[in-house]
């Protein structure tokens, strides 16, 4: 025995690891599938049980953040709630035992507390929670004292982020006392302030029932949460065996309340309280004990459903259908009927086991419906004669008439209130009540009684209170909700009915038995795809998706059903196109779905309100053209050609969609349409037009949807009499012609195909169409410009090949800004870009694949791209202009670097092809080797300058565009693009990587900006970086000015690399104001650009390159500044004119001699302005004034109001000039100029004249 003990202990002692193992096996699993941020809140609640209350006050709401998250899955904070709420009501508890509640501190401890333990109300519920709360009887009082100094302590705040736990610990505490007030002795027994009266509480409650029936009556008048659990801890003390006394005086307290209705917002509040607390009580209540005040409770309700406050609050009327149903259920003693459908739930492994081996099993707990009608059995026999009280049809006519209500929580109680009472009833009665739900799905009747009635009847069926006899009559019902939609002006309601519709087949799914399901799953399966694919709203298609998979799942093999499911899933429904074009094709192909989807699409869809959802029906209708061509020629064509001449709007679109889409559709599947019916798809567009369908309202949409028939007709090639050939062409130049885009894309996709069609193949007006075309591009119309730059991109090679010179040379000239400002229109120069490239590219292509052309109509193209062409779309790079909708000109600029790119690949390609034929026509005046270079460095320096440019501008969309072009010429799979100069570095910068993120600027700068450091992009660079760096948008300058630093302060090889850099970038700066002289656009950021970079004391040690570049600047500045009303170019020259003037150098009296002018400027925030910077100056060189005057200096301009009159202070101004030794003669002449009788005039209309400037300025 003493030898079995050793293993014995060590038995208990491995049984005692593998529980520990268990146990840490249970906490990883937790941690890592549940409670993610456990390991947070366990510290958080270690810290606050190890000091007994809470130290650190941010921490219950990290807490309750944390807890925010589980709102929707608070199953997950389940398993840790005794772990948190134990210890933390502990500490409730024993703190007020041991501080007393009549301490003022025991609300700062138990407050933070609750906040935590409300949160995990909000996320798990109460019932989860209580569970854990301690409940002693000796809790009561305390609990009760507790909430008194709770109740009589104000909020201090009643947003939710700023609150300090007073609602919340009034919430907690009512909770507590739920709990509490069951306990299983008499309350008067507990209450000791009656012990030593034995005669109180006999003949009226004991204290502390009133104390607490008298706060819970207060928080019943509150709009929080303490409403809800006031009413619930009322219900649970009001309903205890030994309160007749309390629960007697509470209902005629209610009474009171709901017979005196008065217009006050308190009195609002108490009435939802007091509705909540005897709907609560008549939840918990015994029947005996609520049978007496039916009479006198019913009564109030009945006349407050039809007074004015019902018909104002949703809410009011949710709580008289709760209220209302629970009377009912008290009414009707409890039973269990024994007509009730109880069906068998199945696994699907057990369904698909049951199918595959072909046994018909039918379930023994099932009643059938002939069993029912054939033999009635006792227990039926004593249902039929079971004594319904009067007041319950009373009870059923108001919850039929809940189910009509306007809002949807009131209609979902309502139903859940039908279902409950009819479980209560006999099986003729509850026939009786689903016969008056069926009349709710009358046409007369709105959507809310559709919508209630679904509600109801899926409430009956999960119950077992639909018998399978009456699927019959409820099945179609069903239907026909299942397509409820209703138009309403420019909108349709119906898809909460839609919606409820499928959750009544998803609960057909979970009640009835496969053999009961087997034919109204046939009828219902066609219903639910089509909805699931082509429905509107994603929650409806995701509604009927699940009821789908949930019949498939429960009532075993349905054919195809697995394949149906996994294809509409919820992800691939999220999208409607997807659903349309991807999901209802890949279903379509299984039996029983094509015809019933064509015709939801032809009846439903095509006609349907919203413009892109008959757009996409026409796609959608096209693309199931492939499962049955003979059916949609003759009977899906037949049926919309008439619609195109529809009266609706909705229809004649949609239907001249789904016409053109049609015939593509059949055209594509090598179905060749009759003659007959060609002629009739011939016929829409000039009927249409004849009907005047193009005026009023609706005619830009069916503009649009004239050139998509167009466009299909023409890919189909359908036989057209030429006299509509001529009509359609006259369409498609009326939809070119049209001010919309969108229309205007349609029409030139129209063209594209039609003239393709029609006039190549015919040689029909071929000529004739070129030059109107090219007529047009000089109309004074823009919408005209717009379209006909468009239509000449698209016109093939053989309408251009005779007049191809002059094409290209009018769309360049199109390119520019027009002359006329009246005249100018970005789009027009847009489209004129695109235009001219596709032309380049036809003509190109053509001479490629047809050797007709001779060496030197082919050369002169070539050398015309290069020379006219290329030097187009470089000056549309620097079009700038600008209207009331920003920078319009980036659109041509973006335009005009995709056509760079195309352009470039074009000579690239045929400086390849030269180099390997070798040809050289002699009779040509060219150099042997210029066939080979029409892509040259000279041509691709520009072009990389130009796109780098871009590159390192304001606007995020145009530097990640320009990026990408660039991208794509240095890495081109077709050619290899040579003579780009740097090439090496290039790459390095914009490597062939698809995942960089170009328009980030902290992205793009640092790269471009090293570009810099070569003479041949440098300068293109720095114009397009001084407008970033010198711009307003300020993280823009930020990054952009880093990078530039960082470039600066790189030294590479050896100390003088850096002066390198910043010579260079001074010299490219002196350029920059040179070229783009008088372009403020460019100048105004620059000198800001200069200012800033002084500021950082760059370009001020270059010792003699100073000088020179100070000497320009002040060139540029006695340029830009005379005569600018510009605030912030003079402000920024100002305080150049400083920096320079603060040099050693002799540079600098020139800068201070510019800059006492400004002290007599017109503007006196100019005076003002320049007066600080010539104070700044004279402190840091004083060896511009003589050493025994600058005081004086210091303390003229100190003292001198700059901003008072002008007169004034141009004389302190001349008196500074003698101080620093200039000359005043000059500086005199030109105040001299001004005429003697407009000086007056000057100076008194200064005041006027500055208020202008200011307003126009924005100060």
């Amino acid at each position: 025995m003493a030898a079995l003990a050793p293993k014995e202990e060590m038995k208990a002692v491995g049984v005692e690891e593998e529980e520990e193992d268990e146990y840490g096996a249970k906490e990883a699993v937790l941690q890592k599938y549940f409670l993610q941020e456990w390991k947070l809140v366990k510290s958080f609640l270690d810290d606050i049980v190890s000091h007994s209350r809470v130290s650190d006050p941010s921490a219950p709401h990290k807490i309750r953040s944390i807890m925010d998250k589980y709102q929707e899955q608070g199953q997950l904070v389940e398993p840790y709630l005794e772990s948190i709420v134990t210890p933390l009501m502990f500490i409730v508890r024993s703190k007020t035992v041991k501080l007393g509640v009549a301490s003022d501190e025991i609300l700062q401890v138990i407050k933070p507390i609750c906040i935590i333990i409300y949160s995990l109300v909000t996320v798990c519920g109460y019932k989860a929670v209580v569970r854990f709360f301690p409940h002693q009887v000796s809790d009561l009082e305390l609990a009760v004292s507790l909430l008194e100094k709770c109740h009589h302590t104000t909020s201090v705040s009643s947003l939710r982020q700023e609150s300090t736990g007073e609602m919340e610990a009034k919430c907690v505490i009512l909770l507590w006392l739920s709990i509490l007030v069951l306990v299983p002795f008499d309350i008067s027994t507990v209450d000791t302030s009656i012990a030593n009266n034995s005669d109180v509480g006999k003949l009226e409650p004991a204290p502390l029932v009133l104390r607490i029936t008298g706060i819970s009556k207060d928080y019943l008048s509150n709009a929080g949460p303490m409403r809800t659990i006031a009413a619930l801890l009322l219900s649970k003390l009001l309903t205890r065996p030994d309160m007749p006394r309390a629960f007697s005086s509470f209902v005629e307290w209610t009474h009171e309340v709901l017979y005196s209705l008065t217009d006050d917002v308190m009195n609002h509040f108490r009435l939802l309280g007091a509705l909540e607390s005897l709907a609560a009580i008549f939840k918990a209540g015994g029947r005996k004990l609520l049978l007496d005040v039916i009479p006198v409770v019913w009564n109030d309700i009945s006349l407050l459903i039809k007074s004015s406050y019902a018909a104002q609050s949703p809410l009011l009327r949710k709580y008289l259908m709760k209220l209302t149903q629970r009377i009912g259920l008290t009414c009707l003693p409890h039973r269990s009927p024994s007509w009730r459908y109880v069906g068998k739930t199945n696994s699907l492994g057990e369904n698909m086991s049951l199918s595959a081996s072909g046994k018909d099993i039918e379930c023994n707990d099932v009643i059938n419906a002939k069993d029912l009608n054939s033999e009635p059995s006792s227990s039926c026999v004593e249902d039929e004669e079971m004594d319904v009280p009067e007041i319950v049809e009373e009870i059923i006519e108001m919850l039929l008439t809940g189910l009509r209500d306007t809002d949807t929580v009131v209609r979902w109680s309502a139903a859940k209130g039908i279902g409950r009472t009819a479980s209560r009833l006999t099986a003729a009665l509850s026939e009786e009540v689903l016969s008056s739900v069926l009349e709710l799905f009358s046409p007369g009747e709105g959507d809310g009684s559709w919508h209630g009635g679904c509600l109801a009847l899926a409430e009956l069926a999960r119950r077992g209170l639909l018998l399978p006899v009456s699927l019959p009559k409820v099945v179609p019902v069903v239907v026909k909700a299942l397509h409820y939609d209703i138009r309403r002006g420019p909108h349709s309601v119906g898809s909460h009915v839609r919606d409820a519709a499928a959750y009544v087949c998803w609960a057909f799914g979970r009640a009835y038995y496969h053999t009961d399901m087997r034919n109204i799953l046939d009828q219902l399966a066609p219903h639910l795809l089509t909805v699931a694919c082509y429905d509107r709203e994603v929650n409806c298609r995701r509604a009927a998706a699940a009821a789908f998979q949930e019949n498939v799942g429960r009532q075993g093999s349905y054919p195809h059903g697995i394949d149906i499911v996994n294809t509409a899933d919820y992800f691939s429904l999220s999208s409607r196109a997807n659903s349309y074009v991807h999901v209802a094709v890949s279903i379509a192909q299984y039996e029983g779905y094509l015809y019933p989807f064509v015709d939801e699409l032809l009846y439903n869809k095509i006609c349907h309100w919203e413009k892109g959802l008959r757009e996409l029906a026409a796609m959608a209708l096209s693309s199931l053209v492939k499962y049955d061509p003979e059916y949609f020629a003759n009977y899906a064509l037949e049926k919309v050609i008439p619609c195109t001449l529809s009266s609706d709007l909705c229809m004649r679109h949609g239907a001249t969609l789904a016409t053109g889409e049609l015939v593509l559709a059949l055209h594509q599947c090598g179905y060749a349409l009759s003659t007959d019916k060609q002629k009739r798809v011939a016929g829409v567009v000039p009927g249409i037009e004849k009907a005047r369908l193009y005026r009023g309202k609706g005619g830009e949409i069916m503009r649009s949807a004239v050139s998509r028939f167009i466009e299909c007709i023409s890919v189909s090639s359908v036989s057209l009499p030429e006299k509509i050939k001529l009509s359609l062409l006259d369409t498609v130049n009326e939809n070119l012609r049209h001010p919309n885009s969108q229309i205007q894309d349609a029409a030139v996709k129209a063209l594209r195909h039609f003239v393709q069609a029609y006039l190549i193949a015919a040689d029909v007006r071929g000529t004739s169409v070129t030059s109107k075309y090219l007529e047009l591009l000089t109309d004074p119309n823009v919408a005209v410009r717009r379209g006909s730059a468009l239509a000449i991109g698209v016109l093939p090679c053989k309408l251009l090949s005779n007049r191809w010179k002059d094409v290209l040379l009018k769309l360049c000239n199109a390119c520019a800004i027009e002359d006329n400002p009246d005249d100018r229109d970005a789009e027009a120069r847009v489209n004129a870009v695109k235009g001219l490239v596709s032309v380049c590219e036809a003509l190109t292509q053509e001479k490629e694949h047809s050797g007709v052309q001779s060496m030197e109509d082919d050369m002169s193209l070539f050398l015309l791209i290069k020379d006219r062409i290329m030097t187009a779309l470089l000056k549309a790079l620097d079009d700038y202009s600008v209207d009331n909708r920003g920078d319009v000109g980036s659109w041509v600029r973006e335009a005009a670097m995709d056509g760079l790119e195309r352009c470039t690949y074009i000579l690239c390609k045929r400086d390849s092809i030269g180099g390997r034929s070798g040809r050289i026509d002699s009779s040509l005046e060219l150099e042997p080797n210029q066939l080979h270079l029409l892509f040259d460095e000279n041509l691709a320096t520009s072009i990389v300058g130009g796109i780098c440019k871009q590159a390192v501008e304001k606007m995020d969309k145009l530097r990640e565009a320009a990026a990408k072009v660039l991208q794509r010429i240095l890495y081109n799979d077709v050619a290899y693009i040579q003579h780009i100069l740097h090439r090496k570095k290039l790459e390095e910068i914009v490597p062939n990587e698809a995942d960089l993120k170009w328009a980030v600027p902290t992205v793009s700068y640092p790269r471009f900006v090293q570009l810099l450091q070569f003479g041949c992009y440098s300068k293109s660079v720095l114009s397009g970086l001084v407008i970033s760096v010198g711009g307003l948008q300020d993280s823009l300058r930020k990054s952009s000015l880093t990078a530039l630093l960082e470039y600066l302060q790189v030294v590479e090889n050896e100390d003088q690399n850096k002066k390198s850099r910043e010579y260079m970038l001074s010299t490219d700066m002196l350029w920059v104001l040179q070229h783009y002289r008088k372009c403020d656009r460019i100048i105004v950021p620059a000198l800001k650009t200069i200012e800033i970079l002084f500021s950082k004391k760059i370009f001020l040690i270059m010792e003699i390159q100073t000088v020179v570049f100070c000497a320009g600047a002040l060139d540029s500045l006695e340029v830009e500044l005379k005569g600018s009303k510009d605030f912030s170019k003079l402000y920024a020259g100002i305080a150049i004119l400083g920096y320079i003037a603060s040099l050693s150098d002799s540079i600098n009296s020139r800068a201070f001699s510019q800059l006492l002018r400004f002290l007599g400027h017109r503007y006196p925030k100019i005076r003002k302005a320049s007066a600080d910077q010539v104070y700044l100056v004279l402190l840091q060189n004083g060896g511009l004034v003589a050493e025994n005057k600058i005081d004086k200096a210091l303390e003229i301009i100190s003292e001198t109001c700059w901003e008072g009159d002008t007169e004034a202070a141009k004389l302190e101004r001349f008196e500074l000039y003698d101080m620093a030794g200039l000359d005043t003669d000059l500086i005199r002449k030109t105040s001299n100029r001004v005429p003697t009788g407009n000086r007056n005039a000057t100076v008194t209309d200064e005041n006027a004249s500055y208020s202008s400037l200011v307003d126009s300025s924005g100060f």
